[in-house]
C-alpha cells in the first residue's frame, strides 16, 4: 500500500494541494518528489490513488488517478465519553480509539477529573486522530466533540434517543461485561476519571438509563478501561 496522506479539503477535482503538516511529512520526511505515488483520503469515506505533480516550498500539488470507496468502519456507531487522563496518555487514548473504529470521542468534565479538557487541548488531539487514521486505514476521522459536563452528556444521550446500549465502566458495576451485545444497536460508552465517578455522578447516569459495568477486579487506568470497553463492545461489529 502506498503511503497515506490526509487532505483537509474535500477532494473534488483532479488536482489537490497539500500544505502544513501533511506537506512537511511528504516532502521533508518521506523525501518525495515529482512522480512519487501515494494514497489520499479526505474523511468522506473514499481513498484516492495519486501522484505528486509538482512541489514548491511547503506545498505539494497532487494529481488524482483513481477514486475508490473503501469502508473500514464498524457496522454500528460507538461513541465514547471519557474524563481525559493527563499528559501524553491523552494522545495514546485518541490513537487507540481511532484504531478500534470509534465514531466519536466526547471529553467529559467530571468532579474528580485530573485533566479538565479545554478547546485548545481538543484541537491538539485532532492531529493525533489524523495520524492514527492514516496508520490504520480508516477513511473517516473519529470526531472529537467539544468538552461536556458529565450530567449534561449522560442526560442528553437519553433525550436524543431511547434506543441503543449505554454503559458506564465503574468498579463494582452491576454487571460484568460478558453478556451478548446486539450488533444492530448503537453503543454509548462512558469512562470516569482516575479518582472514579462520585456516587452522585453514578446516580445521574443510572437515572438516565445507563448501566454500570465492571471490567474486572483490578483498577484500570482511564485509557486502559476505555480501550478494553470499546474492544469488548466492537467484537462482531466489523
Amino acid at each position: 500500500m502506498s503511503e497515506r496522506f490526509f487532505s483537509s479539503q474535500p477532494i473534488s477535482s483532479e488536482l489537490v494541494t497539500l500544505e502544513g503538516p501533511e506537506a512537511h511529512h511528504l516532502l521533508n520526511v518521506m523525501r518525495a518528489g515529482v512522480g512519487t505515488m501515494l494514497s489520499l483520503f479526505d474523511g468522506t469515506g473514499a481513498e484516492y490513488s495519486a501522484v505528486v505533480e509538482s512541489t514548491r516550498r511547503g506545498e505539494a500539488v497532487i494529481r488524482i488517478l483513481e477514486r475508490r470507496v473503501v469502508d473500514r468502519e464498524l457496522s454500528t456507531s460507538i461513541v465514547v465519553g471519557v474524563a481525559l487522563p493527563k499528559g501524553d496518555r491523552q494522545k495514546w487514548l485518541v490513537e487507540k480509539l481511532t484504531e478500534l473504529g470509534v465514531a466519536e470521542l466526547v471529553p467529559l468534565i467530571t468532579e474528580r477529573g485530573v485533566a479538565q479538557p479545554t478547546a485548545s487541548a481538543v484541537e491538539r488531539l485532532e492531529r493525533a486522530v489524523i495520524e492514527a487514521a492514516k496508520q490504520c486505514g480508516r477513511n473517516r476521522l473519529m470526531r472529537l466533540a467539544s468538552p461536556r459536563p458529565w450530567a449534561d452528556w449522560v442526560r442528553g444521550v437519553q433525550a436524543q434517543s431511547s434506543e441503543g446500549l449505554r454503559l458506564v465502566a465503574h468498579p463494582g458495576g452491576e454487571r460484568r461485561l460478558n453478556f451478548e451485545l446486539s450488533s444492530a444497536l448503537p453503543v454509548m460508552l462512558a469512562v470516569g476519571p482516575e479518582g472514579g465517578l462520585t456516587g452522585d455522578e453514578v446516580a445521574i447516569a443510572n437515572s438516565a438509563g445507563w448501566v454500570t459495568v465492571s471490567l474486572g477486579d483490578r483498577i484500570l487506568r482511564v485509557e486502559t478501561a476505555a480501550v478494553a470497553l470499546v474492544a469488548a463492545c466492537s467484537i462482531g461489529r466489523e
